[in-house]
């Protein structure tokens, strides 16, 4: 898929590894819809950035905010030919600890948000891509998750979370088989310790303890790294239902 002349959508795309990937994708010529709540700084940014961008506010568990959402970019930039999630939520809580079992709300909002909201968008999105003229190879459209390291090494109090992005990574093959009849790719990335607006909120000893725990290099990822890999995924059509860890070789500790 060339990035040039194609149309994006990017979920998250106003902060963090989301904009991050916004502002490659239109750096290589791509034309970006930036699917986020409507509280966040979307608008700002695609001011910013100039007329290839778009803000369209949306709730990624809504099915009528993302068809909303589509309609608009389609409208603004005509067809779909790529995706990129980059939504999701986190928290911190125990299974069973001081306060008693694990809140079920909690846990079911952040599977809501971050498996049924990703997936919610592959959907809706997938369907739009299945209607493009085929390129080369066949291909009508491609796909990328965010998952986490999470999903394999969850850590303490991370029951929900790592479920959610575990649950990203075990769909991503089944997907990938699913739409390989209409030429649409699926990957998944898996980030590890990355230096965005949640890692942010740290103090900076607790923000240098965990990248003095990434064994290469013993830093914070950047998100123009995450931005790289997801536009290198976008452009090699060979690269199709498998998970890729982005984190200098960490396994993360319990706590």
């Amino acid at each position: 898929m060339k990035i040039d002349g194609s149309t994006f959508l990017v979920t998250g795309g106003a902060s963090g590894l989301g904009r991050a990937t916004v502002e490659r994708l239109l750096t290589h010529g791509g034309r970006v819809a930036i699917l986020d709540l409507e509280r966040s700084a979307g608008a700002q940014v695609a001011a910013e950035l100039g007329p290839h961008a778009l803000f369209t506010p949306c709730d990624v568990t809504s099915v009528d905010d993302l068809g909303a959402a589509v309609d608009a970019a389609a409208k603004r930039f005509g067809p779909i030919h790529g995706l990129v999630n980059c939504a999701g939520v986190a928290i911190a809580e125990k299974t069973h600890g001081k306060r008693g079992p694990h809140d079920l709300g909690s846990f079911t909002f952040v599977i809501q948000v971050n498996l049924i909201g990703t997936f919610n968008c592959i959907r809706l999105t997938a369907a739009r891509m299945a209607q493009n003229a085929p390129g080369d190879d066949g291909e009508r459209g491609v796909i990328v998750n965010t998952a986490s390291v999470a999903a394999f090494d969850g850590q303490i109090g991370q029951a929900a979370y790592s479920a959610s992005k575990g649950g990203i990574v075990g769909m991503t093959l089944p997907i990938a088989r699913d739409l390989a009849e209409v030429g649409v790719r699926v990957c998944t990335i898996a980030p590890g310790l990355f230096d965005t607006p949640l890692m942010g909120m740290l103090p900076e000893p607790a923000r240098q303890s965990l990248a003095r725990q990434v064994p290469f290099p013993s830093r914070l990822g950047r998100p123009s790294e995450y931005a790289a890999l997801a536009c290198h995924i976008i452009e090699n059509p060979m690269l199709n239902g498998e998970t890729i860890r982005l984190d200098g070789a960490i396994r993360m500790a319990p706590r």
